[in-house]
């Protein structure tokens, strides 16, 4: 900014003085370049840590038919009059926003489907007191299902469409938000397996995921040790299979950026790859259309490296619950594991390179039955900081995991590095809430997390507005 000024004449028999030093206006520097280093995304993310706030939660206390009450509802109101709680009986197990951030899709643990419009839900806690939703218009479709379900997706090449899963069948079921029906409007079935299923729990399907390039085309995790693919234009039995061990029960599955591998999380603390370009195969897609494996690692491996880590803590192999890329960085796969570490790893090099390990649920007497329930985090889209529901209290963790060593969670960073208030990073933050978390979702513009809980409610952490007047008026 020096350079625009110009010096004022200096007075007569004086030596000019040198212009004061001014400091680097970082933001006018970002306007004025036309473009957001990582750096600086990085500093500001500080602020968005530290405003989010819950502002407001959303019981699920909807109908079906009339006076009918739909069965999330019966199941919560089945645990809060007994003594013994049974939580697999209630509890949102996963949520997902569409690609403009719109609706917004959750499926519950007593088998409901319900999109909401996130418009609503966000004015009816910031706009006039007449935009209060009642309970019959706070969704735009509510169907309850006999068998809970496990997982959610939009298809993003048709954004009228959704489908689930359940632990309870081997089918992914397609629903369309156009139709006012309880009943899907297309069920994928899985075909004859390689492995047959050791017992009738080895059937279900855990996740499922779309391809972002072709509306057709569906994976789908199971615990028989198997990712199945399916192509609709051609059948609704799975036309591709992509084998593990029997004993490699997945949890999640994910593609990358250009669909051409396929990361799947096992059980046993296990991460498999498959590249569908054939990899190792070089006859993939030829017999029973066949993908071998690419690599597996074990996670508890990997953390064994970490000398730092392995001083303090015995490493022990746990299952891992999520694993999800980062939007704004492709080669960051962020893990999830049972004991409530969180980690990323690099795809590139195959290491751990960030690490979160909270305190273990058993240290604050909690209830084990609620740490072994599936956890579902979620990344912010644009800032690298990664939302996952606590195990042992009523909160969420704002983790940063930004692709550098200047991020709180890098396993090489250290604390003497920071020289100056300008030059910390952004810190993890812990948000207590409500109720328990088990699966959150971000909204791609506005960065508001939504929170499904253990109790079947949906909570929305935002930053906190407040209403200035004028003086004046």
């Amino acid at each position: 900014m020096e350079k625009f000024l110009v010096a004022a004449p200096p007075h007569s028999g004086e030596e000019p003085a040198p212009p004061p030093r001014r400091h680097r206006w970082r933001r006018i520097t970002v306007e004025l370049d036309g473009r957001i280093d990582d750096r600086f995304r990085h500093r500001e993310s500080r602020l968005l840590l530290n405003s989010f706030v819950e502002i407001g939660a959303f019981d699920h206390k909807y109908y079906m038919h009339g006076e009918e009450r739909c069965r999330t509802y019966v199941d919560r109101m089945i645990s809060a009059s007994t003594i013994d709680f049974h939580p697999a009986r209630e509890g949102v197990s996963a949520i997902e926003f569409d690609r403009k951030g719109i609706y917004l899709a959750s499926v519950t643990l007593s088998g409901c489907l319900t999109v909401h419009d996130f418009e609503t839900l966000y004015c009816s806690k910031y706009g006039p007191s007449c935009s209060m939703p009642d309970e019959s218009s706070n969704y735009v479709l509510h169907i309850s299902n006999r068998i809970p379900l496990n997982a959610v997706r939009w298809n993003p090449g048709n954004q009228d469409e959704i489908a689930c899963t359940s632990s309870q069948s081997d089918k992914v079921f397609l629903f369309d938000i156009g139709y006012v029906s309880s009943a899907p409007t297309e069920v994928l079935h899985k075909g004859k397996s390689k492995f047959p299923a050791l017992s009738e729990s080895c059937k279900s399907l855990t996740d499922i995921t779309f391809t972002s390039d072709d509306k057709s085309r569906i994976f789908a995790s199971g615990l028989d040790g198997a990712v199945y693919m399916w192509d609709r234009r051609s059948s609704k039995t799975h036309c591709l299979e992509l084998m593990a061990s029997p004993e490699s029960q997945f949890n999640t599955v994910k593609l990358t950026v250009d669909n051409r591998t396929v990361f799947g999380a096992a059980k046993n603390g296990t991460i498999h790859v498959w590249d569908l370009r054939g990899g190792r195969a070089s006859a993939a897609f030829q017999s029973h259309n066949e993908v071998q494996q690419l690599l597996s690692v074990k996670l508890s491996t990997l953390l064994g490296k970490i000398a730092s880590l392995k001083e303090q803590s015995n490493i022990v192999s746990s299952p891992i619950l999520s694993i999800d890329f980062n939007p704004s960085c492709s080669y960051q796969l962020a893990f999830h594991l049972d004991d409530g570490w969180s980690g990323v790893l690099n795809v590139n090099n195959l290491n751990v390179t960030h690490l979160h390990c909270p305190p273990p649920a058993w240290l604050e007497s909690t209830d084990l039955v609620l740490q072994n329930q599936l956890r579902k985090p979620t990344w912010l889209p644009t800032s690298s900081i990664y939302a996952v529901g606590s195990s042992s209290y009523d909160g969420i963790y704002l983790l940063d995991f930004h692709p550098d060593t200047s991020s709180a969670c890098h396993v090489d960073y250290k604390e003497e590095t920071r020289v100056s208030e300008e030059n910390q990073p952004a810190e993890n933050k812990f948000v207590p809430l409500s109720q328990r978390v088990l699966s959150c979702a971000a909204h791609a513009l506005s960065h508001t997390i939504i929170a499904g809980t253990q109790f079947s409610s949906l909570l929305m952490l935002s930053q906190k507005y407040k209403t200035i007047r004028n003086p004046e008026s």
